[in-house]
């Protein structure tokens, strides 16, 4: 039997080393290194310290993404191992880390809307366009998978810092304004879920989904600072308005917040429409179907609709599905703000619950208001039972 088949017979996972801290610990341990993934680490900025140690161990059954390797390493790699080169594409296909808006907004300039341009975020969905949304060359679509799967690894690793009842998503269209009822009421439900330690997840986007992060990176602040800052904000009210990202920067700006968290999960396949700033780690993907299931698949503690167009409808019925098949070991709650909008202007509310009356739908706990506290109480009511 072979080492390799020694270690597959034992079943054991691999290790993840992201960083070179890691990658130190790991060598100065001592022993043959197996199992492992590096993943976007330097190991020549460890031989310019002058440390040594990596080129002096076996590495058996190992996996090298995007790794810089130094050149008697690259002598030493073994049939074991698989080598993942660096693709050459203006964005880094094996990220260990998610997006922040520091790195998506690197390169824009407060004052001058016309800089993002110049911005990385703004770099990449060019090359994106170029490419084709449905790309056919071969590298790109390798490229992308590749992206989207080391973005993917890095938001399980935020996410394993939660309770899975405590992660919350709310849904809701890119088009609602800074100024709207709604957005207002979403920012309070958002802030308030975050104080009780809820991580607060949407689409990452504008709109209602802007509003979700602002609450979170609000939270610990008082009535009054949310009203400075909505009036901030007022002052571009939709997302193509010029100083959109200026004044969202402002805020950030007028009220740091460095305690909270909250995950946005932005698209490029929608690209025109900016991810919000108030999101403090960004899971930005390629592909939009891994984007949408994940969502609605990590808000384990529930779901809040908001009114929305058709991206939302799409997202109440594939949840009710999850809920129905209980496709995760148990439904979660679909609360859904704003009465008349669900039951008078998308009568979606009561075609659930006609669906459920009648045995086509089961397992769904369903709830609807227009009152910020019924909403944060349907999602508490469901942590504390479970």
């Amino acid at each position: 039997m072979t080492v390799r088949d020694e270690i597959r017979g034992r079943l054991l996972p691999y290790h993840e080393v992201e960083t070179t801290d890691e990658l130190r610990e790991l060598l100065f341990r001592g022993g043959n290194i197996s199992r492992c993934c590096f993943q976007n680490i330097d190991f020549k900025s460890l031989e310019e310290e002058g440390i040594t140690l990596a080129e002096e161990y076996m590495y058996l059954d190992c996996l090298f993404m995007g790794c810089t390797l130094t050149r008697k390493m690259k002598s030493q790699i073994n049939y074991t191992d698989f080598v993942f080169s660096k693709i050459d594409v203006p964005y880094n296909s094996f990220r260990n880390t998610l997006y922040t808006p520091e790195t998506l907004y690197h390169g824009y300039r407060m004052g001058e809307p016309e800089s993002y341009e110049e911005c990385y975020d703004a770099q990449v969905y060019r090359h994106y366009l170029k490419m084709g949304k449905r790309a056919t060359d071969v590298k790109e679509t390798l490229a992308r998978t590749l992206h989207d799967h080391s973005i993917s690894s890095a938001m399980h690793d935020l996410l394993s810092q939660f309770d899975e009842r405590n992660v919350v998503g709310i849904m809701g269209g890119h088009g609602l304004l800074r100024t709207d009822e709604a957005y207002h009421k979403i920012v309070r439900i958002s802030k308030t879920l975050t104080e009780r330690g809820y991580l607060m997840v949407s689409g990452g986007g504008p709109g209602a989904m802007e509003a979700t992060h602002l609450g979170a990176w609000m939270s610990g602040r008082t009535d009054k600072d949310i009203t400075t800052a909505l009036n901030v904000l007022a002052k571009a009210p939709a997302y193509k308005d010029e100083y959109w990202l200026d004044t969202a920067f402002s805020v950030r700006e007028m009220f740091p917040q460095k305690d909270c968290i909250s995950l946005g999960v932005p698209t490029w396949l929608y690209g025109h429409e900016p991810a919000t700033p108030f999101a403090t780690h960004i899971a930005k993907y390629f592909e939009n179907a891994i984007r949408e299931d994940g969502i609605l698949t990590i808000a384990m503690g529930g779901i809040i609709y908001s009114p929305g167009s058709a991206g939302t409808m799409q997202e109440i019925f594939q949840d009710a599905v999850q809920n129905h098949y209980l496709s995760f070991g148990y439904a979660s709650p679909m609360a859904f703000l704003d009465s008349h909008y669900w039951t008078e202007e998308i009568p979606v509310y009561p075609f659930l619950q006609q669906m459920v009356k009648t045995g086509k739908y089961k397992n769904m706990i369903l709830s609807l208001s227009d009152e910020v506290d019924d909403v944060v109480a349907e999602i508490f009511r469901f942590t504390q039972s479970s």
